[in-house]
């Protein structure tokens, strides 16, 4: 039963952050071309790419596409807790307090 659960969390993480990356680079490139006016690079390793055009899109690309895979990985694990009663395989609680004090080392 719990191979049959993990396979289950495997796809479906794997899909919601496959998902959460398609929308992103679509969201991504229609904001680009909305902002410059033109399409964004799509090889930025490419020498007729502006090196600063390059450096901006890696950056903005790679944040915001990062950022929506892990949101997308925690509204999933959030939705099979809720399914299951049970965090997902290979998740854990870390037991972090933002209340409690701050430990000097």
């Amino acid at each position: 039963m719990a191979s049959d659960t993990s396979k289950i969390w495997t796809v479906f993480s794997l899909g919601a952050a496959i998902g959460a990356a398609a929308i992103a680079k679509k969201v991504l490139n229609t904001s680009w071309k909305a902002a410059t006016g033109k399409n964004p690079p799509a090889n930025p390793a490419d020498p007729d790419v502006d090196v600063w055009e390059a450096v901006a899109w890696a950056a903005v690309s790679g944040t915001f596409i990062a950022l929506a895979r892990m949101l997308a990985a925690r509204k999933a694990a959030d939705y099979y807790s809720k399914s299951t009663g049970h965090l997902p395989p290979g998740l854990h609680k870390d037991d972090q307090d933002a209340s409690a004090p701050t430990p000097v080392t």
